[in-house]
């Protein structure tokens, strides 16, 4: 009898994933065909409009590359394309201790800003807000906020460095483009210890593919820690919720209560 249930059981299931594969196909082809036709809608002064509330669903924030799941870390796929960071062999010592100290190295287990690009996966949202000249992106995350600015330079030469760069946009069609420079060597991309110098430099790019959907994708270079350029892509999603806002997160509170 337990038999026969049992191939019951699977047969039932085969014949509901042959039933449901055909749509699920089909609706992948619909989806596609509607990003590509895609109109994105424009701001009262002509501008994509990007405004609203995002997030990134993935696992990132604790490995940008392919990683098992381990205790408080779910298994997660790369974001890097390619799959690897292209570390210089004089940097993998740094990359190793950094992972064997992140509970307490970790600038996030600090309370820091994260830098960039890492606050775009955290898992905490984020809202972009947009001005003729200006793109300021408010992140949940221990309040930081970033300006990007449309019309003018870095300026040349500078000594200041800052924990989330500094930023200096375009836009490309429907895209934004953003240019960041003079880092500080402080931050990290992740919670298991991928690390820059202050020679990093970063190009995001923002693109709408639909009403509710983003695709970021970001170019890493930074020569005296990696041996080229490289690259992540993944989706930002618009939060749904009605009374959808960013709430408070309160890192330094946290932090000296649990002391």
């Amino acid at each position: 009898m337990r038999a026969a249930k049992l191939f019951l059981s699977v047969t039932s299931f085969a014949a509901l994933a042959a039933c449901t594969d055909a749509p699920q196909e089909s609706a992948d082809v619909d989806q596609d065909a509607a990003d590509q036709a895609y109109s994105v809608p424009r701001t009262s002064f002509g501008h994509p409009d990007l405004a609203g509330i995002w997030q990134t669903v993935n696992t990132a924030v604790w490995d940008v590359e392919a990683h098992p799941a381990s205790l408080s870390v779910p298994a997660g796929q790369s974001v890097v394309l390619g799959g690897e960071i292209p570390y210089r062999e004089s940097a993998l010592a740094q990359r190793e201790e950094n992972y064997a100290n992140r509970l307490t190295a970790d600038p996030e287990a600090r309370c820091r800003m994260v830098g960039v690009p890492r606050i775009t996966y955290t898992p905490y949202p984020f809202q972009i807000v947009q001005t003729p000249t200006q793109v300021s992106i408010l992140y949940e995350y221990v309040h930081t906020v970033r300006s990007i600015f449309l019309d003018s330079e870095h300026p040349e030469d500078s000594a200041i460095r800052y924990w989330m760069g500094d930023s200096r946009g375009r836009w490309e069609g429907a895209t934004l483009v953003v240019d960041i420079a003079n880092f500080t060597d402080e931050t990290w991309f992740d919670r298991s210890g991928n690390f820059h110098s202050e020679a990093l430099h970063v190009v995001e790019r923002y693109t709408p593919t639909g009403p509710d959907h983003m695709l970021y994708e970001v170019t890493i270079e930074d020569t005296e820690v990696f041996t080229e350029p490289w690259q992540m892509s993944m989706p930002l999603y618009r939060r749904q919720e009605a009374d959808s806002r960013l709430l408070e997160y309160e890192c330094y509170d946290y932090l000296e209560s649990s002391r």
